[in-house]
């Protein structure tokens, strides 16, 4: 698993260029997966959500828009760059959303406090997978639910042109984008180390989740896992 420094400073450098890079990249399907998550989350009328690994706010900003006005939404992130940009969007805006620091892995949440957690793409980041599956769970109140979206792996029949897109396609198209060819390197190497979505949904039982759902998008590139506490 890759350790929590290195991760915050490679999305560091990139902070300005990622969300545009990920429409590019995505062909403009990430927004889709997006507002796939959203409206799960919205079914649910959640009360107090918290997006973690939020980065700039992406997910942050379309829960905002989706749940009604008396919904506390809160993004946190460890990557202060990221949460920069979220601040400065959020103000411009006159968007009432408020973004803190905070680590997967000691979250400055108290206990059984969220009706809703969201993580999007950030659970292959962890540094301590199961540690970061607790910690979720602990920040969800009973009977809350826990969403996850994140790259999981393809259909046997896609595998090997996913696997030329991520490793070799998606690394050097990001690089001109966003001048940093190493970050997009590592995000095919998570990819292709992280477990398949019955992978994911077996680990979350082990974290303690005592349901577990998931919605397989794109061949099975994509995966959305909701887990109720």
């Amino acid at each position: 698993m890759p350790e929590g420094s290195a991760v915050r400073s490679m999305f560091s450098g990139i902070a300005s260029r990622y969300d545009l890079a990920n429409r590019v990249l995505s062909l403009g399907l990430c927004v889709g997966w997006r507002n796939r998550l959203v409206d799960t989350v919205k079914a649910c009328a959640p009360d107090v959500v918290a997006d973690l690994a939020t980065g700039s706010g992406d997910v942050a900003f379309a829960l905002r828009a989706a749940l009604p006005a008396k919904a506390e939404v809160t993004g946190y992130d460890f990557c202060e760059p990221m949460l920069a940009l979220g601040r400065r969007r959020a103000k411009a805006e006159g968007v009432r959303l408020e973004f803190r620091t905070g680590d997967c892995m000691r979250l400055p949440v108290p206990d059984a406090s969220c009706d809703a957690v969201t993580v999007a793409y950030g659970v292959r980041n962890f540094e301590d997978r199961d540690k970061g599956l607790r910690e979720l769970r602990r920040i969800t109140k009973p009977g809350g639910s826990v969403f996850i979206l994140e790259f999981s792996q393809p259909d046997a029949w896609f595998a090997p042109l996913h696997f030329i897109h991520v490793r070799c396609v998606l690394p050097l198209a990001a690089a001109l984008l966003t001048g940093d060819l190493g970050a997009y390197r590592y995000l095919g190497t998570s990819i292709a180390g992280f477990p398949d979505a019955e992978g994911l949904s077996a680990e979350l039982k082990a974290a303690g989740f005592s349901q577990v759902s998931c919605e397989r998008m794109l061949f099975g590139t994509v995966a959305l896992h909701r887990s109720v506490v």
